[in-house]
């Protein structure tokens, strides 16, 4: 898990506002895309591919968090 240290904070962050909620415009597609998973309609390849690239810098931004607060709690 040391590679998530490495990763500065700022570049998660703005890897999560930028990559994460593109396209902005009517909705964000990470926004869309939970919808559709909560609906039950993401079915097709292209958009399962879409949620997991747009909901990748999330999990990061989340994964070293968690470190961090784990971290600071063992120490």
């Amino acid at each position: 898990m040391q590679f998530l240290d490495q990763i500065p904070w700022n570049i998660v962050i703005i890897a999560a506002l930028t990559l994460g909620l593109a396209p902005f415009f009517p909705e964000p597609h990470i926004w869309e895309k939970l919808k559709m998973l909560v609906a039950g309609t993401l079915s097709r390849p292209v958009d399962i591919f879409d949620l997991l690239m747009h909901g990748a810098p999330w999990l990061l931004l989340i994964a070293k968090g968690l470190r961090e607060v784990l971290r600071g709690q063992g120490a």
